[in-house]
């Protein structure tokens, strides 16, 4: 009876979440074996109260947690590239054994003194005693001073294979509701091999991803600050985690506004749920006008042509937008958009692949996309690819990335939607990866040969039996395995890039589709349940984690179907819901409670303008009438493209697209040679008007739906028809018509 009343105290007051904390007490609960000891330390009590370890404090649970939690490690401290002062430690201590060398052989071991151990430069430098250029870090009595004191009274204990290892964190508290000006205190449980727990709190380094939303402090002590929703990061021993803190908006909204928003699926009612929870009303749905435009730009990266916005308008089926939604999906404008989206991540380019080489590329894609090949089996035929790059047109990835390194971060961003990047010289400082792991992953690209053929751009791709690659510290190789996968043995028989696409493509793996499905959501939605698309770190979680799951859940059970992907999220009326804010949701872009306007992509902003203007624009080398969004090569004499963001494609990353304005945008499109010389073409559409006689009426309307599609308002028409009348040249005033529609924000940006 009091082991009962106990735990439900216990989770009345929300000391335990399932964090992992829960799991152990209700496993007790049911009569079962906890799955892990009580803790062995309370980092929150009094240093004078914290009992020693029985086996002494360990250098690698212990020294290094201390020295990182005061900076010593830093990269502004001692853990820079060439350390401070003669002093240089790992990077926030990623390599413990170097560490110990360091402060007990270097300096003929001066930096420690077992004898006296208040008289070790270790202890004197960081209290002050004697000058420090880092200041004061360390209150002679703390927790850390006791640390580190009895550990080299204790005998300076190494750092040993057989030392215990952390394999988790614990949180009293994965979610907090709190109102503004509320504290909260965060208790971090670190679970380690031996199963024994230690409390690691103030150990721990914390951060906000909103600090308008919440602050934490270096003791995870949490004050909110404003309305909304953020995520608290924590990051122990290249462990991490987060907590997620929420303020709801100080206002009430009927109940009856959330039930009577249309749903269509899952996905609205946990967008629903999200928004009731934050007391965001959602906007009203789109209208017909908008929709059409909308869904024409955001899956085909055209304009619908003024006979389709005129028969969509006149449909009174109830089914119409279903039907869109369909028909745009078989159209070749679709494939030719999601080519030009897979081009980008795949680094399509003639720079470093020959035009025939770069088109086998290109072409692989494009037929991918055209058969709807399962996303699975189109990432597994680039990993595995082999032979001639002329004939598989995938091997071509190879060709792109020669350097091992540059493969496994390219590789890395392009199917898992994250930078390892820094793992490659030490333990990433932001996520989980240690450099272990990313010479592991590399080690999976150490056997890929390749020759050249007899012609230009013939490359052959091929599986090696040897090849290794070193870790540079180590000066050895490492086992290959994929981050967090199995190990492969050194001499294992199969083709080690098969084991990689095992485990990259399963649908167990917890990246590869869950960071597809969150670039194909941003496409229609305008921002990535995670931002940015490839920052997908586990300090930096999805606005609403429990969509982007149920999402990757839907697109794996259904075949890693990207055109069923891209029918679920169209249909939802979340993306059908209009652009205009209400009074609750003007400030918000996370949760999408409207839809987000964004500035057309450079290629569906010319192909747009040569629509509109009924004049295709010329590329070098390319067929008459080729569009932006049909060409293959990154590597393209433009300036429009280049102006208006389109990536170069150097390597893989969401940012190398920019939708950021700039001055040459702006004086490009008001007095650049791409709009002026289009309006004046003769068989242009302005000369076509002139030419044939066509009413100043049906002029202005046509222009409307072209570029806009949505016919003049009866303010706008008269206005523009008077000012067409009283000009000295008919033709002229159309032009001006016509351009400043084409560099009005309602051309300009998709809503």
């Amino acid at each position: 009876m009091k082991r009962a009343i106990l735990i439900l105290m216990a989770l009345a007051f929300g000391i335990w979440s399932n964090a992992g904390g829960g799991e152990a007490i209700a496993s007790r609960a049911a009569g079962k074996e906890a799955t892990s000891e009580p803790l062995l330390f309370d980092t929150t009590r009094p240093p004078a109260e914290v009992t020693t370890p029985a086996d002494g404090w360990s250098f690698r649970n212990h020294v290094i947690p201390v020295l990182t939690r005061l900076g010593c490690n830093s990269g502004a401290c001692h853990g820079a590239l060439a350390g401070k002062g003669g002093f240089k430690l790992t990077l926030r201590g990623y390599d413990p054994e170097l560490d110990f060398n360091v402060l007990t052989r270097q300096t003929q071991g001066r930096r420690v003194n077992r004898n006296e151990p208040s008289r070790s430069l270790l202890l004197l430098k960081p209290t002050m005693t004697i000058g420090h250029g880092g200041g004061k870090r360390l209150d002679v009595g703390s927790l850390e001073y006791k640390v580190l004191s009895e550990w080299i009274a204790g005998g300076l204990t190494a750092p040993a294979e057989s030392d215990a290892r952390i394999v988790g964190l614990e949180l009293s508290q994965r979610s907090l509701t709190l109102g503004t000006g509320a504290e909260a205190q965060l208790r971090v449980i670190a679970r380690y091999s031996d199963n024994h727990r230690e409390d690691v709190t103030r150990w721990v380094k914390y951060s906000t991803a909103d600090a308008g939303v919440a602050t934490v402090d270096d003791d995870g002590k949490i004050k909110v600050t404003g309305h909304g929703e953020t995520a608290i990061s924590l990051w122990y021993q290249s462990n991490v985690s987060f907590a997620r803190v929420t303020n709801p908006w100080p206002r009430e909204i009927r109940p009856e506004v959330f039930a009577a928003s249309p749903r269509a699926g899952f996905i609205d009612d946990l967008v629903i749920a999200r928004l009731q929870q934050l007391r965001i009303a959602p906007s009203d749905q789109s209208s017909d006008r908008e929709f059409i435009r909308r869904a024409f730009l955001d899956a085909t990266g055209t304009l619908p042509t003024p006979g389709e916005v005129a028969g969509f308008l006149a449909d009174q089926s109830p089914q119409k937008r279903t039907k869109l939604i369909d028909s745009l999906l078989a159209r070749e404008e679709y494939t030719d958009y999601w080519t030009n989206r897979f081009a980008d991540t795949l680094l399509v380019s003639s720079r470093l692949l020959r035009d025939n080489a770069m088109w086998s590329f290109y072409n692989w894609i494009r037929e991918g996309v055209r058969t709807n090949k399962p996303y699975d089996r189109m990432v597994r035929e680039i990993v595995t690819a082999n032979g001639n790059t002329l004939e598989n047109g995938a091997a071509n990835y190879y060709v792109l990335h020669k350097e091992t390194t540059e493969l496994n971060e390219n590789f890395s961003m392009a199917f898992l939607g994250m930078s390892i990047t820094c793992a490659r010289c030490h333990n990433h400082p932001l996520e989980k990866w240690t450099q272990k792991q990313y010479y592991q992953m590399a080690n999976l690209f150490a056997r890929i040969g390749m020759k050249n053929g007899t012609r230009d751009g013939d490359v052959q791709v091929y599986s090696n039996p040897f090849g290794e690659v070193n870790h540079p510290r180590l000066g050895r190789p490492l086992p290959p395995a994929p981050l967090d996968g199995q190990t492969l043995a050194f001499d294992a028989t199969i083709d080690r890039r098969e084991h990689l696409a095992n485990w990259l493509t399963s649908p167990s793996n917890p990246y590869f589709a869950r960071s597809f499905v969150n670039r194909v959501w941003k496409n229609f939605m305008g921002r990535g349940l995670v931002e940015a698309v490839d920052d997908m770190r586990a300090t930096n979680p999805a606005s609403n984690e429990e969509l982007l799951a149920a999402l990757t859940k839907d697109f794996t059970d259904h075949g890693f179907d990207l055109r069923h992907l891209t029918r679920t999220i169209m249909n939802s009326a979340a993306y059908q819901r209009s652009a205009t804010p209400n009074e609750t949701n003007t400030q918000d872009e996370r949760y999408y409670s409207r839809y987000i306007p964004r500035r057309l992509p450079a290629e569906a902003l010319l192909d747009g303008i040569s629509q509109v203007t009924g004049v295709p624009t010329e590329f070098a080398g390319q067929p008459p009438g080729t569009r932006a969004m049909q060409i293959p090569d990154a590597k393209l004499a433009n300036y429009f493209l280049t102006v208006f963001g389109k990536p170069p494609r150097l390597i893989t990353v969401e940012s190398e697209r920019t939708a950021e304005p700039s001055v040459a945008q702006a004086l490009h499109t008001i007095n650049g040679e791409t709009l002026n010389q289009k309006l004046r073409s003769p068989g242009g559409l302005v000369d076509s008007f002139v030419r044939l006689g066509v009413s100043d009426e049906m002029a202005v309307h046509h222009l409307y739906l072209a570029a806009l599609s949505r016919p003049p308002r009866p303010d706008e028409e008269a206005r523009l028809l008077a000012a067409i009348r009283q000009s000295d040249s008919r033709r002229q005033a159309i032009e001006d018509i016509a351009w400043a529609l084409l560099t009005s924000k309602e051309f300009l940006f998709n809503h």
